[in-house]
């Protein structure tokens, strides 16, 4: 037998030791190629300002408007969704039934220069957008001052 033949691991069994000093991340991955376990994911925001208003852009591909439960709770506006998919498939030799269940939470701390009964939201294309007017207060131009470092 050559030493190679000896050294050489097999990739689907990774000795449990080696595993053991592994981080979660370096796992040994599925038949598929996939992880073994389920990724996190929470959707990619945008924010943008213009002098009218703030604009909050998030990608949520897949989902209904109704899945989106949009809350405001003092200056903190927290944007989360639900989701459960069910799939069944029937066959004369087996049957299968998948579940998807998906769920996020993202907040995000207002300025006090926001009129909050006038912020809309619309879900089109994948997209949620929202939009945060501003008090005419906050529209106003404000002087800019230089500030000498001493």
């Amino acid at each position: 037998m050559s030493t190679q033949a000896v050294t050489k691991q097999n990739a689907l069994f990774p000795s449990l030791f080696d595993d053991f000093f592994k981080t979660w991340r370096d796992w040994p991955l599925d038949f598929n190629g996939g992880r073994s376990f389920p990724a996190v994911t929470v959707p990619a925001v945008n924010v943008s300002e213009d002098k009218d208003k703030y604009k909050i852009s998030m990608a949520a591909p897949g989902m209904k408007k109704e899945d989106f439960k949009i809350d405001l709770d003092g200056n903190v506006l927290t944007i989360s969704a639900e989701t459960e998919e069910t799939k069944d498939e029937k066959n004369e030799k087996f049957s299968r039934q998948e579940y998807n269940y998906t769920s996020f939470s993202r907040s995000f701390n207002l300025p006090e220069t926001i009129k909050k009964d006038k912020i809309e939201a619309r879900y089109q294309d994948g997209v949620l957008k929202l939009q945060l007017p501003k008090k005419e207060e906050a529209k106003q131009d404000k002087a800019s001052v230089h500030i000498a470092v001493q």
